[in-house]
């Protein structure tokens, strides 16, 4: 029996929110778990590319197979999120050293797979019309999602770091019934039926609107995520030799929280200005912004810890604002009937390319440090590359149409 509701994009955007949780809750533990398992910074980047790595098998999965189209989109993330819940609670009371956790974070990737590209196609089922603004509001609560146990582990203080991992599971349990009740919307074709149509998502990269979109949006991945994952070294770098030197452990998880929540605001108000520029020339103007703030952040670091932090939060704001608006593009140039796959398939290449990145950042920062940043800027400039045809062609256009 489907939930009325006078909003259902709200409960999707929440449950996303509370599902997504589960991405990150390894970072808000970070001082923790490198002092409880002796793991380096290289090591601590193995284990987040470990969930990059589960959630690339899970799309490639439902991209290849078609189960993304075949089957409810609210009970494929109402499943995932309890299964990703139940893996992470492993993680907080099973996991004993660094081997452990790896196999258990790449079964919460698994799991998000189901969470991520589905809440995204929900949110599509939902909406008539323009979808780059909807869409931010999705990734806007995946961004807070990410940022969540950040939040948790401050405001907990001296809790243990199982308990702030183990907070994640219970969020995503309850994300998942939300959007179980809620059910799918009313603006999806009819799921497909029959036999499994193998690889039928990839036709949709035969449109060149749609390899703009996704070339664009794997220059973002590049950046994105490995950001992500420095931002609570950046945060303790920027307030060391400050006034608050000696509370450092104690405010990194809430200057972290901050720097990437912020992103949440970049990707509102960019779903905003989608409905008068268009999907494209938001996301290449933000793919801009965070490609400029790669290069100059080691330039302006030596300028004080105040300096540094705004910067930071600058950054947080242009790093995800891009990615709501590629989706976008990209489900406005695929067919309805596989805009679940396409954009899981999608999401599958640009997550991959996330591990080499995080894992180059995180192996290089003990001796680059914050110069690192710079490994991080071929992305939005590639990214920029491939979608500058796609915006020469849409000039004078109007931008109504955009998805």
């Amino acid at each position: 029996m489907k939930l009325l509701s006078p909003n259902p994009k709200a409960v999707i955007v929440v449950g996303q929110l509370l599902g997504t949780s589960l991405w990150f809750s390894p970072n808000s533990a970070v001082e923790s778990l490198s002092y409880a398992w002796n793991l380096t910074t290289a090591q601590f980047g193995q284990l987040t590319s470990c969930t990059q790595f589960g959630f690339i098998i899970g799309t490639l999965v439902l991209a290849v197979t078609g189960l993304a189209d075949r089957f409810s989109a609210s009970r494929i993330f109402a499943i995932a999120s309890v299964l990703g819940a139940l893996f992470n609670g492993v993680f907080a009371l099973g996991a004993s050293d660094l081997g452990d956790a790896m196999v258990v974070r790449f079964l919460v990737g698994l799991c998000l797979a189901g969470i991520y590209p589905l809440g995204m196609k929900m949110i599509i089922g939902w909406t008539r019309g323009n979808a780059g603004s909807a869409l931010g509001q999705l990734v806007a609560m995946l961004t807070l999602g990410s940022a969540l146990p950040h939040l948790v582990r401050a405001a907990g203080g001296g809790l243990p770091w199982q308990l702030v991992v183990l907070t994640s599971s219970a969020l995503a349990v309850l994300g998942g019934l939300a959007v179980l009740a809620l059910g799918d919307g009313p603006f999806l074709p009819p799921r497909r039926v029959g036999r499994l149509s193998w690889g039928a998502s990839i036709g949709a990269f035969r449109s060149r609107s749609f390899r703009a979109a996704a070339c664009g949006y794997f220059g973002h991945m590049w950046e994105l995520y490995a950001f992500w994952t420095l931002v609570p070294f950046f945060v303790a770098d920027a307030l060391k030799g400050s006034d608050v030197e000696r509370g450092v452990s104690g405010y990194v998880p809430a200057v972290a929280f901050m720097v990437i929540a912020v992103g949440a605001f970049g990707c509102l108000l960019a779903g905003r200005l989608s409905n008068r520029f268009g999907s494209q020339s938001v996301a290449a103007t933000a793919l801009a912004v965070s490609g400029i703030m790669c290069i100059v952040y080691p330039l302006i670091r030596p300028y004080g810890a105040v300096v540094s932090l705004i910067a930071l939060l600058v950054w947080g704001i242009a790093v995800i604002a891009d990615s709501a608006q590629f989706s976008a593009a990209s489900a406005q140039a695929c067919p309805p009937e596989l805009v679940g796959g396409a954009l899981a398939i999608q999401n599958s290449f640009g997550f991959a390319i996330t591990i080499v990145s995080i894992m180059l950042v995180t192996s290089s920062f003990p001796s680059q440090g914050i110069y690192v940043a710079w490994y991080l800027a071929p992305g939005p400039l590639v990214g920029l590359l491939f979608l500058l045809p796609s915006l020469r062609a849409a000039k004078g256009q109007p931008s109504s149409s955009t998805a």
